[in-house]
Formats: C-alpha cells, sequence, structure tokens
C-alpha cells in the first residue's frame, strides 16, 4: 500500500494543572476542563498513536513502523530506533503552574531506566498577559546546597523567571531545569521519554490530599546549573518562508507562516516530517497524488518515502515543520 500522510487520535490527559482550551483549539466538542495535554504523536508506551484517516485507519504508530519501517521513518531512524518513534509531540495547556522538573541525558536515561532521555522544546501557541515559565538558573546554587532550597521553599529564587508571548522559542536540552507556569499554552516537541524528575511542586497535594511525590535526590546529577546568557530562541518571523527555530541531534523544527502556495523538497531528507498547525489550514498535496487538509490544533505525519509536497494554504495558515 502507498503510505500517505497520516493524522492520529488525540489522547487526552487530564491533569491536575490542566485547562479547558484543547478542546476549542483542537475542535472537539466532548473535551471538558482539566484537559492538562493532548498528546499528537507518540510512540510511548502504553501510550501509542493510532491513525484516524485513509485505508491505515485504527493502525498503531508502532504496527506502522514495523510493517513500512524505513519508508515511513526513514532509514537511520530505523537503524537506530527499531520501532519506537523517536518524537513526541503534545499540546500543553496550563491553567495553573506545573511542577519545577528537569529530564535525564540519554547516557544517564539508559543507566537508570533503560530509556533515552529528554530534551525538548516549546512554542508558545497563545499566552494570557501574566504568563510565564522557568527555563534555567539565574543565580548561582550548588550541588551540595540544592536540596535545602527545595525544603526550605527558596529553590524557585534561583530560576530564570520569563515573561512569555505568543509566538517564542524555548530550547530545553536534558539537564534544563524548566517549568511552564499558569497562562501557557505551548506546543512541545520532545524526545521519546517519558521520565521526569520532579524537583519542588509548592506543596501541593494531589486528588487523594496526598503530598505529590518528588525526585529531588534522583533529580541532582541530571541538572545542569550552570547560568547561561539567554533561555530564549532569536528568531525573525517572514511571511511565506521557512524560519528555522531549533536544530539539535534530536529534531530540527522550523517556522511556517504561510498565505501562499509553498512546496518543500525532502529528497535529501532521511526522515518522517511532521506538521504541527497552530493556526488555520491547508491542504497538503504530496508528490504520490495523495491530499489532506490540516487545521488548527491537528498534527500530520508525512512518511519518509515522501520526496517533495505541496502546501495550498486557506487564507493564512501557521505551521511547525520538525523531523529529525
Amino acid at each position: 500500500m502507498n503510505l500517505y500522510p497520516l493524522k492520529f487520535d488525540p489522547i487526552l490527559k487530564s491533569l491536575i494543572w490542566g485547562g479547558s482550551k484543547i478542546g476549542p483549539f483542537k475542535n472537539l466538542a466532548s473535551a471538558g476542563s482539566g484537559i492538562g495535554e493532548s498528546w499528537e504523536i507518540s510512540g510511548v508506551k502504553n501510550n501509542v498513536s493510532v491513525v484516524s484517516n485513509g485505508d491505515l485507519k485504527g493502525k498503531t504508530l508502532e504496527q506502522l513502523i514495523s510493517e513500512y519501517k524505513d519508508k515511513l521513518v526513514g532509514k537511520k531512524i530505523y537503524d537506530k530506533f527499531g520501532t519506537t518513534f523517536p518524537l513526541l509531540i503534545k499540546f500543553i495547556d496550563a491553567e495553573d503552574n506545573l511542577s519545577i522538573q528537569v529530564h535525564p541525558d540519554d547516557k544517564l536515561g539508559m543507566e537508570r531506566h533503560n530509556s533515552f532521555g529528554k530534551t525538548e522544546m516549546w512554542y508558545v501557541v497563545d499566552a494570557t498577559p501574566d504568563a510565564f515559565l522557568y527555563s534555567g538558573f539565574q543565580k548561582p546554587l550548588s550541588p551540595e546546597n540544592y536540596a535545602k532550597t527545595v525544603e526550605d521553599n527558596t529553590f524557585v529564587d534561583y530560576l530564570a523567571k520569563q515573561d512569555i508571548k505568543k509566538g517564542d522559542v524555548f530550547f530545553l536540552p536534558a539537564g534544563r531545569v524548566h517549568a511552564i507556569g499558569a497562562g501557557s499554552f505551548i506546543a512541545e516537541i520532545q524526545q521519546t521519554s517519558d521520565i521526569t524528575y520532579r524537583i519542588y511542586d509548592y506543596n501541593r497535594k494531589d486528588k487523594d490530599g496526598n503530598p505529590r511525590e518528588l525526585h529531588t535526590e534522583l533529580a541532582k546529577d541530571a541538572i545542569d546549573f550552570k547560568i547561561y546568557d539567554s533561555y530564549k530562541n532569536q528568531y525573525t518571523p517572514q511571511k511565506d518562508k521557512l524560519v528555522e527555530l531549533e536544530k539539535c541531534q534530536y529534531f530540527t523544527t522550523s517556522l511556517m507562516e504561510l498565505d501562499k502556495n509553498f512546496e518543500r523538497d525532502y529528497s535529501s531528507v532521511d526522515s518522517f516530517v511532521i506538521y504541527i498547525c497552530t493556526k488555520g489550514s491547508a491542504e497538503i498535496k504530496d508528490n504520490k497524488g495523495n491530499s489532506l487538509n490540516v487545521c488548527q490544533g491537528e498534527s500530520i505525519l508525512i512518511p519518509a518515502d515522501t520526496s517533495s509536497i505541496e502546501i495550498i494554504p486557506s487564507g493564512e495558515v501557521t505551521l511547525l515543520e520538525t523531523y529529525v
């Protein structure tokens, strides 16, 4: 069977800090409030995405990789990851502050959990006027004093707080302490890993009234305590151009703000390509004669054996393009 651009059923996550924006944003009448995350494309164990369009509808992403191998994901990716899909794509709606956390890198992740680490990036889809996030440190903290600051509730004082607005981009390499603040609506692109060390959670209780579990000690070896000049990615938006936001060993992500037809040649890209639509809608036509509409709140997977596509916007469309 000819592979074609794929859509998947969203995996909605009800979370203590979740809000009510994901339903309207994705045009899902059934999604109520308290939905913190929509996992758009996922190969995470027990949370594997299921195809929602075309002849492959009902098949899981894992089944597709088993069947189509490098045709779906690309040769270098299949050789390295096998049937594990290497990226996880999410929308995040934070009505309350998320816990402050850190993720291990590949080395520590493999040693402790037999899992890859987690490097990720955030694109701010929308933000309330007072929305903020934490990324990295703003003043020195030593590994020796770290646990004490968590205990005495001063840990947050050491973090770099960033006021955010629509279109802001943050790259979060494994080891960077971070947290999404209330009022943030974010598209997240990350390595496939569900390992999170929760460092601090504002002494919140879970739905049963118990303090939420912290991983203060586990996190210590994972944290990068260095202070950096800047934690925000700088880029200049350009109409009808491909604007690179982040390029790292795990993914390359670019922004497209289009109001006219746009062609992309993937003949030299040995990877699947994901499109995340954050505004508007467009038709996507591939070189094999397949065509698909993508709307705000949808994410699609272009198979690796696709050599080119044409994007035909209906009015204005904003897309994030990402591949390995």
